[in-house]
C-alpha cells in the first residue's frame, strides 16, 4: 500500500529534505548521526529516509553495511504492507540491490538465491535473469578450471618448444624445423580451443539453467 502522507513533518524530516537527492555521503551521515531520534518518528517519515540511507550505502559502494540494513528496509516494508515506493515494488528493488551488494562481495551463492528468490517473485523481470546469468557465469566450475589450466600448460609448453625450436632446432637440426613447427602450432591451437570450448560451455549450461528456472516459475 501507499505511505500514508501526513501534513506535518518532524523538523528532523525538513532537515533531511533539505539534502540534495543524490548527495549520498551527506545522507548517511544525517542519517548515522540521528538514527534513534529517526527511529522514533512517524512511520512515513523513518521509511523514506531509511530507503534513502540504504540506498545511499549502495551508491557509494559500502556493500557489507548495505547488507545489513537492507534486511532492515525489507522488513519494515513488509511489516507495514508497503508494496509501492516512489512508483516502484520497493520489495523488488530492495532485493536486487541486495543481490547485486551480494555479488559486489564476491558472495556469489548468496547472489544466486536472492536473484532466484526475486525470480520467482516476478519472473518476468528482465534484469533479474539477466544478472543471474552473469552471475551464474562467474561461479566458474570445475570442468572450466581444468579447461584454462589445461590451456595454460599448453601455451606454456608451445613457449618452450619456440625456444628450443630458436636454440637448438634450426641452428643444428634444421631438417626438423617443420615438423617442430606443427608441433608447436598444434599445440598453441589445442590450448586455444581448450578455453574457448570450456567458456562456451559453460556459457551454455548456464543459459538452459536459468532458462529452464525462468520456465518453470512463468
Amino acid at each position: 500500500m501507499p505511505l500514508y502522507q501526513s501534513t506535518y513533518h518532524s523538523k528532523t524530516f525538513r532537515d533531511f529534505k533539505e539534502i540534495e537527492f543524490d548527495n549520498y555521503r551527506r545522507i548517511i551521515h544525517f542519517y548515522e548521526e540521528r538514527e534513534d531520534k529517526i527511529r522514533g518518528l512517524d512511520f512515513d517519515e523513518y521509511f523514506e529516509m531509511l530507503i534513502a540511507y540504504v540506498n545511499s550505502l549502495f551508491e557509494v559502494g559500502f556493500h557489507q553495511k548495505h547488507l545489513l540494513m537492507v534486511d532492515v528496509a525489507i522488513e519494515e516494508a513488509i511489516n507495514n504492507n508497503v508494496q509501492y515506493y516512489a512508483g516502484e515494488d520497493i520489495f523488488e528493488e530492495l532485493l536486487f540491490r541486495k543481490a547485486a551488494s551480494h555479488y559486489r562481495c564476491v558472495e556469489l551463492d548468496r547472489c544466486d538465491y536472492v536473484l532466484r528468490e526475486l525470480i520467482r517473485i516476478n519472473p518476468y523481470r528482465e534484469d533479474a535473469i539477466l544478472f543471474l546469468k552473469k552471475c551464474l557465469r562467474r561461479k566458474e566450475p570445475l570442468f572450466l578450471n581444468r579447461a584454462k589450466a589445461l590451456s595454460i600448460f599448453c601455451f606454456l609448453l608451445a613457449a618452450a618448444i619456440i625456444c628450443a625450436e630458436v636454440l637448438l632446432v634450426r641452428p643444428f637440426y634444421a631438417m626438423y624445423t617443420e615438423t617442430v613447427e606443427w608441433s608447436r602450432n598444434g599445440i598453441f591451437l589445442f590450448g586455444c580451443l581448450s578455453l574457448l570450448g570450456g567458456v562456451l560451455l559453460h556459457r551454455l549450461r548456464v543459459e538452459r539453467r536459468v532458462e529452464g528456472f525462468v520456465g518453470e516459475n512463468r
